[in-house]
């Protein structure tokens, strides 16, 4: 069993229950507990992570198949310099050695990627099979600086003014829980798809492919953004598996018609781009 080690991890939580801080119970022991006067506790699994999400949030977020799909197309580094410029972004930011928090983790691709200079990273996701696979992931790199929850990113088991990152990758944004967790002047990260993001694959299954929307509707509006950067890749997929697992781990999935997303079955090769913004910004 991996055992949660990072101290640093350990003072940032909080129970979602009572909000008591937390503790192991026992040194090697795989049980998180809380403080408080019922002594909440939460097992960890096989491979180290802890379920807090509360029953009525049991199921969400991406299924088994969405993950396996995303991690398979994650692995094979199409998105590495999106993953490159938040790992350095995240570097620069974190001048204090604090805690990272990567809300809407998802399999731990750009978790993990923030953890490999040595920064202690939560990450959280409502995804059960998500958690799970991120939690396999650190494990296989022996990363005991990285320590994965599943928990909605809108009601985190977090203490208040804890934390000195939070980063949002392709996630909804909840301004007022990240701004919660953060430290005075510590500051969230947001990366989000830019107006021309994956438009070789959407030109191909919609007649009229639109521009994706930069505006979107919950990006921070009560904190000032300090820095924004703009990441661009080419993206070829060379076998219709590829092509499929790009698709999949998409919202354009959920979204496109079955005659629609048909139109991807036949396609033995795609080049599409990714365009990505990242945004920065600082709690005061």
């Amino acid at each position: 069993m991996k055992i949660l080690k990072d101290k640093k991890i350990i003072d940032v939580l909080c129970c979602p229950h009572c909000r008591a801080e937390m503790y192991v119970r026992e040194e090697g022991s795989g049980v998180i507990a809380c403080k408080g006067p019922k002594t909440h506790c939460f097992d960890l699994s096989s491979v180290g992570h802890a379920n807090f999400s509360r029953p009525s949030q049991s199921g969400g977020g991406d299924s088994a198949v969405a993950v396996k799909a995303r991690s398979a197309f994650l692995n094979k580094g199409f998105y590495s310099p999106v993953s490159d410029a938040i790992e350095k972004l995240t570097s620069k930011y974190l001048t204090d050695r604090g805690v990272v928090v990567d809300a809407g983790c998802g399999e731990g691709y750009y978790t993990m990627n923030i953890a490999k200079n040595g920064a202690s990273v939560f990450g959280v996701d409502i995804s059960k099979p998500a958690v799970e696979a991120a939690s396999k992931r650190a494990k296989r790199e022996a990363c005991d600086n990285a320590f994965f929850g599943v928990a909605s990113v809108y009601e985190m088991p977090i203490r208040d003014g804890s934390v000195s990152v939070v980063t949002n990758i392709f996630a909804p944004c909840v301004e007022n829980e990240y701004r919660r967790i953060l430290k005075k002047d510590g500051v969230l990260i947001v990366a989000y798809a830019g107006e021309d993001h994956l438009m070789g694959m959407k030109r191909i299954i919609y007649d009229n492919a639109y521009l994706n929307e930069v505006n979107r509707a919950d990006l921070p509006s009560n904190i000032k953004e300090i820095e924004r950067i703009r990441v661009g890749a080419d993206i070829l997929c060379e076998d219709n598996e590829t092509v499929m697992e790009l698709f999949s781990m998409t919202p354009y999935y959920w979204r496109t018609s079955k005659e629609d997303s048909d139109k991807l079955k036949s396609v033995e090769a795609l080049r599409t781009e990714a365009d990505v913004i990242i945004s920065v910004y600082r709690a005061e």
